[in-house]
């Protein structure tokens, strides 16, 4: 069976889609940096959609930015940066297609002058990135850019070679400036409230400790949409591999499975032109900030209450948590009385239906989304998705019991097993300080949440503090189990 790329092509069946458009006659006019499973489902499809309608300026220039990338450099060049996209439906029908809208990787730590150049070209309208709700660099406490790392002090050097996303994109945007061409647009599509208005932040932060006035032209000039996207992507195994080879005769090294739905949610602030989005169904809007609360208080942070209180439990995936009856009625009492109240009239969206299909989607059992690859980085996610509800609950007298248990599970998951004694990795950039503050929970119970970089002063609220407090010590004598039942059906309910 011959591998995936421009050549083989034509020798798949018929149950395969395949571009059909010239791929020669594309030109790369938007760099996407963080090029993963998630760009590869959303954007990348989108942009294929516009392909096919003939808009051949704006094919894709992946980028990776870390040394990590070279596996996916690889892979795109011995497929022509081809790959397929397997969309996994509940009955388990499977929809297999090839996407073309990438033309060409680059890999910054091998040619950073290359990656600069190709931003910096008049072609270029679009620079977006998903660099994860870390990569920003901004602390979770303080909302300001993290200056003092070793990574940007090296990039911040005088006639350094940018190593960065900051490093990059602020040298392609000097260029253009120097050069008389308008800037490119920068779009962030990472799950983080206003991650336009963030990445303003950091850019213009980062660009203004290499030249104060070139940081007030890109807060001023560079335009930075705000986005909401959505499409559950697990990370793509070697089960996935074998079976599109099977079911459909292709061998792709890295293809992608995601599940049927997908939204991406974009506003219009494109001064420079951009190509017809709104044709192949994104939602070009004035205001993303109701759709993107909606996704990240309901989808990102429902997912996270799944996952830390699941695989306490000994479940091992998202389908298994959604279709327990325990979890799921756990996840709905969030969602409806806890993160809904704190969310304003969406245009467009009933939040019932949403919610309903929301259970639905993660109750898929085909996609087999893992509860671990939701714990990761959760010192980034839980800060964007989870503490917001809980700040607006506690500013409104509302209710917290759920989201604090949530966070009791996260402290009790760094201590590093679940409730059979089985153990739990902890994977996260603080892993090291959070295990260590897991270690002392036994004799502070405030431990965990006492780290400000991480809660901020959430642990000097006497409300939140005493359900944090009651939530962990129950999970650790009772377990995940039991104390979800507390809060689904009160013990004087049952009586």
């Amino acid at each position: 069976m011959p591998r995936l790329s421009s050549s083989t092509l034509s020798s798949l069946g018929p149950s395969v889609w395949t571009p059909r458009y010239d791929r020669t006659a594309v030109r790369a006019g938007i760099v996407h940096l963080g090029v993963g499973g998630f760009h590869r489902s959303h954007q990348a499809l989108y942009v294929e959609r516009l392909l096919e309608a003939g808009q051949t300026e704006s094919g894709i220039c992946g980028v990776g930015v870390l040394r990590g990338d070279r596996r996916m450099a690889e892979v795109m060049a011995a497929q022509d940066c081809l790959y397929t996209l397997v969309v996994k439906h509940p009955d388990g029908f499977l929809d297999a297609r090839v996407v073309g809208s990438i033309v060409e990787y680059l890999l910054a730590p091998d040619d950073p002058e290359a990656v600069v150049e190709r931003m910096a070209a008049e072609t270029t309208r679009i620079v977006s990135l998903t660099v994860t709700e870390g990569g920003y660099n901004v602390s979770a406490a303080t909302g300001e850019f993290v200056a003092d790392t070793p990574a940007i002090r090296a990039d911040l050097r005088p006639g350094a070679q940018p190593a960065t996303s900051f490093g990059l994109v602020i040298e392609a945007l000097a260029r253009r400036r120097a050069r008389g061409l308008p800037p490119f647009a920068v779009v962030s599509c990472d799950n983080i409230p206003h991650n336009g208005d963030l990445a303003r932040r950091s850019f213009a932060a980062f660009a203004a400790l290499r030249d104060p006035e070139l940081g007030e032209w890109v807060a001023a000039e560079v335009p930075f949409p705000n986005s909401m996207v959505d499409r559950i992507t697990p990370v793509t195994t070697d089960e996935d591999r074998a079976e599109l080879a099977h079911r459909f005769g292709v061998e792709d090294a890295w293809p992608v499975v995601c599940e049927p739905w997908t939204q991406w949610v974009l506003e219009d602030a494109f001064p420079a032109g951009r190509p017809p989005l709104e044709d192949v169904g994104v939602q070009l809007v004035p205001d993303v900030a109701p759709y993107e609360l909606m996704k990240l208080r309901l989808l990102n942070a429902g997912h996270q209450v799944l996952a830390h209180l699941g695989r306490l439990a000994g479940l091992q995936y998202v389908h298994e948590a959604s279709q327990d009856p325990l979890f799921r009625e756990f996840l709905r009492g969030y969602l409806d009385e806890e993160a809904t109240p704190t969310l304003a009239p969406v245009p467009g969206i009933d939040l019932r239906r949403y919610k309903a299909e929301l259970v639905g989607r993660f109750a898929n059992p085909q996609v087999r989304d893992t509860l671990d690859r939701i714990r990761e980085n959760a010192s980034d996610r839980i800060p964007q998705f989870l503490l917001p509800v809980i700040r607006a609950n506690l500013a409104r007298g509302g209710d917290v019991r759920r989201a604090a248990t949530v966070l009791a599970a996260w402290a009790r998951t760094a201590e590093g097993a679940d409730d059979a004694g089985l153990p739990l990795a902890l994977s996260d950039p603080r892993a090291e300080a959070l295990g260590a503050r897991a270690d002392t929970q036994g004799a502070d119970p405030l431990a965990f949440l006492a780290d400000r970089d991480v809660f901020g002063d959430l642990a000097d609220d006497e409300r939140f503090a005493a359900v944090y407090t009651d939530a962990l010590t129950s999970l650790r004598e009772r377990g995940a189990r039991a104390t979800v039942q507390d809060l689904v059906d009160p013990p004087r309910r049952r009586r």
